[in-house]
């Protein structure tokens, strides 16, 4: 296994981590702005009012992205194992 292969591997690891990770992380970053923003107008400062809606948020976005999510990673999982012949070299 040459060092290109390796870097190759890493990269798209890193790749599917980002694009797996992003939809939830957006959804999170989203919901905890508009919270924010709403503590911010009513003066309200309790710091666990974030918690249950990001909850909710990244609850939805799994449930409506959880079989992309899944794909994503299967594919990725199989490609591995059918290339480990060309890994092992």
């Amino acid at each position: 296994m040459t060092e290109d292969v390796v870097v190759d591997m890493i990269r798209e690891a890193l790749w599917m981590v980002v694009s797996c990770a992003a939809p939830m992380l957006l959804v999170s970053l989203i919901v905890g702005l508009i919270v924010s923003i709403f503590q911010t107008v009513t003066s309200i400062q309790e710091q666990t009012l974030t918690f249950v809606p990001k909850l909710l948020a990244i609850f939805l976005v799994l449930v409506l992205c959880g079989s992309w999510i899944f794909g994503n990673m299967n594919n990725y999982t199989t490609t591995l194992w059918q290339d480990f012949s060309r890994y092992i070299r």
